[in-house]
């Protein structure tokens, strides 16, 4: 068993809900990949709700340290763990 305190300091991004009716959504692609830097405003990923497909844009800033659901998850509830940004760069590898 794993606890988050064995992780250095990261935030987890959870499947948003990016309409007002959305309850789950697919993930259609990543645009940033394990590693990247990532900063405010950038596209993190394409996700297909039931009536679009739309640009999931971070709000933090960090590096994408890992991804848990690839291009092509289907039907993924709001709130579902999908990926870990952490703060720098050293850290990326402590998330495997």
């Amino acid at each position: 068993v794993t606890t988050t305190e064995e992780y250095p300091p990261h935030i987890t991004l959870d499947m948003p809900s990016l309409s007002p009716t959305m309850s789950q959504g697919n993930i259609a692609g990543w645009k940033k990949a394990e590693g990247d830097q990532v900063a405010a405003g950038d596209v993190l990923a394409e996700v297909e709700t039931d009536k679009a497909t739309i640009e999931w844009e971070s709000v933090e800033e960090g590096y994408l340290a890992k991804i848990f659901l690839q291009d092509g998850a289907k039907d993924v509830p709001v709130g579902t763990l999908v990926a870990v940004l952490c703060e720098e760069e050293g850290y990326v590898g402590k998330f495997e």
